[in-house]
């Protein structure tokens, strides 16, 4: 089994967020270099997106930005599994979500954080995006979900391609700009190391989602840079400053 970890981001990294936390996604048997994409420039929050796509083809979006009339996004987790639940009731909410076989959701405990995770891989998470693995995180000191997470990539899916992760990562891009997120917390297509936000936005108790496509970026004619694409991370964040995972107490060390 993969081992999917919640770990650190550089802090500084969003100007929106003094440091977050992401899953990281250790990708094995990564797709092999297929067509590749032109990285897209940083858009600021409410400006139409710029779509990577396979050609390496700038295009635009279909949605736009949220305005200040629409009633901000509430993320209180995924599905029928809530922020705070117990490992008990989330295994519940999967079964009802998914209904998945007995022996099909795994364990999985974080040795650096201390955290808790089960997993589960869900074909068709997202309609004909592949199969995904999906984790669910328990907090180090409330034992409760703080973190819910979508991998799609090679090792989750043998067919998975770098056109097919690029088309994921729009659709979602464009579901999430028109859900109604703080506009002020929004960006998009932000290139960063080893990959490109390709959305991220908070509610109003700042709970996050992050969509971030990872691959290998390359230097292409004109100094451009050309991303191939290995894999497709999306989180629903409970606290992205402050996530409850273990950390060493000040003055120990």
């Amino acid at each position: 089994m993969r081992k999917i970890y919640l770990v650190p981001v550089l802090a500084g990294l969003f100007t929106t967020v003094a440091a977050w936390s992401l899953m990281a996604q250790s990708v094995q048997g990564a797709a092999p270099r297929q067509k590749s994409a032109a990285a897209p420039k940083a858009v600021a929050a409410g400006a139409p997106p710029v779509a990577a796509t396979p050609g390496g083809a700038a295009q635009p979006a279909q949605s736009e930005g949220p305005t200040a009339d629409d009633k901000t996004k509430a993320i209180d987790g995924f599905r029928s599994a809530k922020f705070g639940m117990t490992e008990a009731d989330v295994r519940a909410a999967m079964t009802k979500d998914f209904n998945p076989k007995a022996d099909a959701i795994k364990a999985q405990d974080n040795p650096s954080e201390l955290t808790h995770s089960v997993l589960l891989s869900v074909p068709d998470l997202l309609q004909n995006g592949g199969t995904a693995e999906l984790s669910y995180v328990f907090g180090y000191k409330s034992k409760s979900l703080i973190q819910v997470g979508a991998v799609w990539s090679k090792a989750t899916d043998a067919a998975m391609t770098p056109e097919k992760l690029f088309s994921n990562a729009n659709i979602l891009r464009a579901h999430f700009l028109s859900e109604g997120f703080k506009p002020d917390s929004i960006a998009v297509n932000m290139p960063v190391n080893g990959g490109i936000v390709m959305f991220r936005g908070s509610d109003s108790k700042d709970r996050s989602v992050i969509l971030l496509l990872q691959g290998t970026f390359e230097n292409k004619e004109n100094n451009q840079r050309v991303l191939t694409p290995t894999s497709l991370l999306l989180f629903y964040v409970a606290d992205a400053k402050s996530p409850d995972v273990f950390k060493l107490p000040p003055g120990q060390f």
